[in-house]
Formats: structure tokens, sequence, C-alpha cells
């Protein structure tokens, strides 16, 4: 694909959209942004409104002669998609040209999820937890959280310290801290409460202890009140997050990098096999369709197969046996 691609207004205006009136974070801007400008190059030249359903399919066809994944050609229709469900009826256009169109159907794999021993070795490391050093209680305060509530890294970076609302400012997400919970608008601007356990309250308030040693009186709205913050007192980056977590779980002796949505993938998969209870985890994940968690039931049968094969005395169900 070539970068240099020019937007056409329209979309710019539909990526404005979803970035200020639906709050996308700016990883899935980025992603949809690339996404429009594979359609404008493919479509070489023939105006927006003058795409319909066969084009659709010609260039879904072209990338997926190209190798594209059948992953990566659901979301580049589902950008098209999006962009025409706004914009056709600003313009009067008679339909959607991409709305009856399906990609290739791609094989489901299970998110990758930490054991609980695993998890336990991540977050009980002394590299976490045996230093009072601000930015690993800061550290060990966000990991705490992730696992303990199943945040995605955009909602966690998001959090302010406690709701604020200022003429030019205001929050939308934030940490309740007296009644042990956070309030997360999540993805299509959709707002849920999520409950933070006992651990992860400890090592938020010790980090709060300490936070404002970073924190600039003179700051703007959105660097003062935020929950997490980097060492120049701005708003924490994702990157800094990752790339914090990825040296822990190496400190930690884990067999893999582990990344934001491992931690968050680990709470739901951990929580589904002490409680059997798919709605609760729906809601605690912000999941707009429960097929999405349903995912993890999958893991979860995964864990009770481990447990079997490792305790039932006839199991005989090894790998390595031959029928």
């Amino acid at each position: 694909m070539n970068t240099r691609v020019a937007l056409p207004e329209p979309m710019r205006q539909w990526l404005d959209y979803l970035a200020a009136q639906r709050r996308y974070a700016h990883h899935t801007i980025s992603a949809y942004e690339r996404d429009l400008k594979q359609l404008v190059e493919l479509a070489e030249g023939t105006e927006l409104r003058d795409i319909a359903e066969r084009h659709i399919r010609q260039f879904l066809g072209k990338l997926h002669g190209q190798g594209h994944q059948p992953r990566s050609l659901a979301r580049t229709l589902s950008a098209w998609r999006g962009f025409y469900a706004w914009w056709a009826p600003k313009t009067g256009l008679p339909l959607n040209p991409a709305q009856d169109v399906k990609p290739p159907k791609a094989s489901r794999s299970l998110p990758k999820a930490l054991s609980v021993d695993q998890t336990q070795a991540l977050l009980d490391n002394s590299a976490l937890t045996a230093s009072r050093e601000p930015l690993t209680l800061r550290d060990r305060a966000m990991f705490e959280l992730f696992y303990s509530s199943g945040l995605r890294l955009s909602e966690l970076v998001s959090l302010d310290v406690s709701y604020h609302k200022l003429p030019d400012y205001e929050s939308s997400s934030w940490l309740d801290l007296a009644q042990q919970e956070v309030q997360v608008l999540g993805k299509g601007n959709k707002r849920r409460t999520v409950p933070v356990g006992q651990q992860a309250t400890l090592a938020i308030e010790s980090w709060l202890s300490v936070r404002n040693q970073f924190v600039k009186p003179s700051g703007s709205s959105l660097d003062r009140f935020a929950l997490f913050v980097g060492e120049r007192g701005r708003r924490i980056h994702p990157r800094v997050i990752q790339q914090r977590l990825a040296d822990l779980a190496l400190a930690a002796g884990l067999p893999t990098r582990v990344h934001p949505h491992v931690l968050r993938h680990s709470f739901a998969s951990h929580v589904l096999q002490s409680a059997q209870d798919l709605r609760a985890v729906q809601e605690m994940l912000g999941h707009a369709s429960i097929s999405t968690t349903q995912v993890y039931t999958k893991l979860d049968f995964q864990h009770l197969a481990s447990v079997y094969d490792a305790a039932h005395p006839r199991a005989g169900r090894k790998s390595s046996d031959k029928p």
C-alpha cells in the first residue's frame, strides 16, 4: 500500500468523528486510516459514490490474492462498511456497497492467557514487589489493575485518579477508590463499572502515596488528573506500559512475551474457571456480543482437561500415547 495516498475529505471527517465523538483508541483510528487508504488506492480514481458492491468484492479478492489473511480482510471490510454506513445517509447514496459483502472465514484461535501459577509468578516477582521505588510502585499498581479488572490497554491509560469536570475537561474513565471500582468508557462509547480487587487496591494506594512527585500542577488537565503518569508528569504512554510488562515477564522467567492484553485474557479465563458465569465476564470485559466472550470457555475446558489428565487415575490421555 502506498502510505502517501491522500484520504478524501469525507473519510478524514469520519475518522475525526470516531476519535472525537466515539472515542475510538488511537491505534484503532490508525488501522482504519490504513484500510481506507487501501480502498482509495484499489479504486484507482473511481469516485467514492461510484464504488459498488462488485468493486468491493473485487478489491477484497485482490487483497486476498496478495496474501492478506482472513482476519485482516475482515477488519478492512469493517472499516469500509463503517465509513459508508456513516457517509451514505449524508450524501443520499441508495445503499452501502460493503453492507452485504462477507470476508473469508478465519479459524478462530484461542486468546493467549497465562496459567494461574504464571500470573502469580509475574505479579509476585521480586522485581515488582521488593522495591519502593516510585515507578515500580506505579508498575505494580498498573499490572495488578490489569489482572484484577480485565481492562484494555487504552482503558487503563484513559483512567483519571477520580472524576473531574471542568469547563474545558471532563473525565471519560476514572477510579473510585472508596467503592473499589473503576468507571470505564470502552469500545463503541459504552460505559461499564468494573470492580477492583484487594491486591490491586493496595497497590494503587501505594502508588497514589508517591504519584504527586511526578504530577505537575501547571500541566494540562489531561495529564494532571491521569491515574498513571510517566517520569515527566505526562499521562503514561501505552508503549511504556507494554515495555515495562515485557521486562517484568522476562525477569519472572516466563516463557513468552507478555502483552497487556494477555493479562486481560488471563483475568477472563481465571474468573470463568472459578465462577462459570459467562454473562458476568462479558459485562466486565465490555464485550458487545456474548459470542466474543464464549471463546474463553474453550480456555476453561483446556484447564479442566489438564486437571483431569493429572488427577484421574485412569485418564491415560497423554499426547505422546499412541492409539
